[in-house]
Formats: C-alpha cells, sequence, structure tokens
C-alpha cells in the first residue's frame, strides 16, 4: 500500500522520537557506571591517602608581650599603670625554597576499576633570614619569646611514607605530627634551638619527604624566590594551579616541570598577614601550582560525548534510507527503519560495556564493526541488492570513522562536525537536484518491500 511523502516523513520523524527512549537509557547507565567507578576510586584513596598540598615550611616564633596601658584614678585623681600579658606568634617565609620532587605513579585496582597512585620522593630545602630584633621596632624589652619551630602543612599525613629529620645547619633533628597551626592544617613541625634575637640569623634547612598521594600533587611556592621541578614517569600531565611551569618537557617515558616564583609574582607575605590577621586563609592556600596525574582516555567522558551524537547518527542513516526509496524507487518499512535504528542504539550500550575491560579505542572498533557487519547484512535483504548494501555499510562505516576523529579531537570537535553537517547537506541536495517531489507523493512507481520471517524483502 502507497503511502503519501508527509505520511512517510511523520513516521520516521516519530521513530526518531522514539528511539531516545533507549538512547536516554543508556545515556543514564554511563552516568550510573561513572558515579560507581568515582566512588570505588574515592574509596581507595580514603584507604591510602588523599590528593597531596605541600605549604611550608613556615618558621613561628611564639612570643610573650608585657602590654602596660595608663589608667585615671577618680577618686584620688592620680594616673596608675597596670600590666597584662599578650600572647603571639611571628611567622616568617623562606629566603629561598627549593624543591626536587621525582615521581612514580602505580595503579591500585578494586574489581574492574583502577585508581592511579603516585610516590613523590620530595628533597626540600632553603634558608630563612630572619631580621634583627625579629622586625620588632617597637620597645624590644617587653618582649620573650620562646622557641621556634618549623611547621609544614601537608594536607594528607596519612601518605608520608619515611621518618622526617630536618637538616638544619649541621644539625638532625626530628619532626613530630601536628602542625601546631589551625590554618595551616594538617603537617608535621619540628622545634629548634633558641634564636639570639639580638642580631640577625641565616638558617640552612633541608629535608627528605617522601609523599603517597592520589591524583594531584601541588606545592605552596612560600619563598621570596621559589624554584620546584618535578620529574615523573607519567606521560599525561595536567598543569594544575595559578601558576604555569616556566619550563617543561614531555614525552612518552614521563615529563619534567619546572616552576619559579617570587613574591613579586605570588604577593604571598600579604597573603600571609591576612591569613593570620583576619583568619580568611583561602587566598594564601590558593597561591599554590602542581600536576594532576589524569588517565586521559576516560572511557566514561568518550562514551558520554559519542552518545550525543546518536541522534545525528539515526537522522543520518534514516535519510540514507529514504534516498534509496526516492531514488531507486523501492519502499522501506518503517519496522525496518526502526530495527536499524535499534541496531544504531546497541552501538553505544556495547562501546559502553567493552570499554570497562578492553579500553576505548579498541571497544570502539568492535563495537563499530559489529553494528556496521549486522547492519550491512540487513541492509542487503530490505534493499535486494548486495551493492546497494555494501554502499550503505561502507557509508555507515566512514560515519563511525568521523565520529571517533570528532571524540579525538575535542578541540576540533565543532569544526569537524560542522564541516561533516555541510558535506552531507550538500551530497543530499546533489543527489535530489533532479527529483521532483510533488511528484514523488503521487508516484505509483515504487514498489514496497514485504516483511517475511526472515527479514527477506518480496514485492
Amino acid at each position: 500500500m502507497n503511502r503519501s511523502l508527509a505520511l512517510k516523513l511523520g513516521a520516521i520523524a516519530l521513530l526518531i522520537l522514539l528511539l531516545l527512549i533507549p538512547l536516554l537509557m543508556i545515556s543514564g547507565m554511563i552516568d550510573d557506571r561513572q558515579q560507581l567507578r568515582d566512588g570505588v576510586l574515592e574509596d581507595i584513596a580514603r584507604s591510602s591517602s588523599y590528593s597531596q598540598q605541600l605549604s611550608g615550611p613556615v618558621m613561628v616564633v611564639p612570643y610573650r608581650k608585657v602590654v602596660r596601658t595608663w589608667k585615671h584614678n577618680e577618686k584620688t585623681n592620680a594616673r596608675y599603670q597596670e600590666t597584662s600579658l599578650e600572647r603571639g606568634r611571628l611567622y616568617f617565609l623562606p629566603e629561598r625554597f627549593e624543591l626536587d620532587a621525582k615521581v612514580q605513579t602505580e595503579l591500585r585496582a578494586r574489581g574492574i576499576y583502577e585508581a592511579r597512585l603516585f610516590h613523590a620522593d620530595n628533597r626540600i630545602s632553603g634558608h630563612f633570614s630572619i631580621p634583627q630584633q625579629l622586625g620588632i621596632d617597637e620597645d624590644f624589652a617587653d618582649y620573650t619569646f620562646d622557641s621556634p619551630y618549623l611547621a609544614v602543612g601537608i594536607s594528607d599525613i596519612r601518605g608520608i611514607e619515611n621518618a622526617l629529620q630536618l637538616e638544619l645547619d649541621g644539625q638532625r633533628l626530628d619532626f613530630v605530627p601536628g602542625t601546631q597551626e589551625e590554618w595551616l592544617g594538617e603537617g608535621v613541625h619540628v622545634t629548634l634551638a633558641p634564636l639570639d634575637v639580638r642580631k640577625a640569623n641565616e638558617l640552612s634547612f633541608a629535608f627528605d619527604l617522601r609523599l603517597q598521594g592520589t591524583g594531584q600533587l601541588q606545592v605552596t611556592p612560600v619563598g621570596r624566590a621559589s624554584n620546584v621541578t618535578v620529574s615523573a614517569n607519567w606521560p599525561h600531565p595536567s598543569f594544575i594551579g595559578n601558576y604555569l611551569p616556566a619550563q617543561r618537557a614531555i614525552s612518552a617515558e614521563g615529563f619534567t616541570a619546572n616552576w619559579q616564583t617570587s613574591f613579586f609574582s605570588t604577593n604571598l607575605e600579604e597573603a600571609l598577614s591576612n591569613c593570620v590577621a583576619r583568619g580568611s586563609c583561602d587566598e594564601f592556600k590558593s597561591r599554590s601550582f602542581g600536576v594532576s596525574f589524569i588517565d586521559p582516555v576516560d572511557q566514561y567522558l568518550k562514551s558520554e560525548r559519542a552518545i550525543k551524537y546518536a541522534l545525528l547518527f539515526i537522522v543520518l542513516t534514516f535519510a540514507g534510507f529514504f534516498l534509496f526509496e526516492v531514488l531507486k524507487s523501492l519502499a522501506v518499512h518503517p519496522v525496518q527503519y526502526a530495527l536499524v535504528g535499534v541496531a544504531l542504539a546497541f552501538f553505544y550500550l556495547l562501546l559502553l560495556s567493552l570499554s570497562e575491560h578492553i579500553g576505548f579505542a579498541l571497544a570502539y572498533l568492535l563495537s563499530a564493526s559489529a553494528c556496521v557487519l549486522l547492519i550491512g547484512f540487513y541492509v542487503c535483504h530490505v534493499l535486494r541488492s548486495a551493492v546497494h548494501g555494501l554502499s550503505f555499510s561502507a557509508g555507515l562505516a566512514a560515519l563511525y570513522g568521523l565520529l571517533y576523529g570528532l571524540l579525538s579531537a575535542e578541540d576540533y570537535a565543532l569544526l569537524m562536525g560542522s564541516l561533516l553537517l555541510f558535506g552531507l547537506l550538500g551530497v543530499f541536495m546533489v543527489l535530489t537536484r533532479r527529483l521532483d517531489w510533488y511528484g514523488l507523493s503521487h508516484s505509483k512507481s515504487t514498489k514496497p518491500v514485504k516483511l517475511d520471517v526472515e527479514g527477506m524483502g518480496h514485492e
């Protein structure tokens, strides 16, 4: 039975809308699997250690100050002096700060999910320039100073893998847990010998810190001049923070990056003063940089991006069917449209399930090949021509290849997609340039294809 062109196009549009239902279900499944993966990675990090941020060392000098206040006695009309004791702390950042980190990464698996951990061998060194009288200009005799200490903030102290010892001017001092500073967070500190505050002090320090973490390693450049070098066996670094490395070299074996900052670029002294005086330390903690050890092949992210093109795939495939109908005087049943559309939707389900086990690239190849072979076999019978079926399969395979190119070239995805659509529109217009669309809807020449139990077409 012949149908009008408008009725056929309406049926095709309705099928496309109905196929959005399984596509939305598969998209929801991608989100669920991604959340499950993230939960497992979070659990692995919780069992080992989270991302790491180093802040320090900072020298802290506790003090007690005698505060004298003159008051007036109204009864005796005499002045008298009251004294009180004020406690506080002075903070000093290093004049020079250097960190040399050598990082090795490893995979920890739980089920089918893997988390990437890192082990950083850090050599931290530098020196402090403590001014005479600790920079205090007022009455110095009112001050009494306790033993200073060095505090180092480490965001997750569970990742410390060695016994920390400070090398200070030929001495070796043991670190103990805790920074003694709430604004600095978790970490370690070491108590130093009392300073001779009547003169300037130059203190050179160094210590080794082996640190384990997950995901990111960040450093706060606390020195007036800071030099940080990180080298790792990970070839896909993502540099993060407020400062990009001054030099970097990335190869298949790993990367090396170097940062150089100064107080002019970080303004860290003012940030520290605001942190101590106002209790607002976000500015101080945000003046950091580092590297994220991320996996560039996130199968869930790529599967999510791929399914965004599903509607385009279905429309283009149905457009190909429609071209065969109008150019070859064949009639394709809406059920045949629907079966091919369902096969296209199953591609994304295959892609998701296979990519969790064999990687995205191989999963894409196998899923696309299976769909092209299945649809090609079916279309050969629907169109009653092996040549037409193979031509259709070749076009579908080319579309899958173009889709993979779109997924791989993220920066050029819009450009490639625009050129693809424009090119396909041009092909459609060229092929139908002589077609009489008014006569098509009243034509009696199209031969409908009936379905038997084997899906073969008969007149």
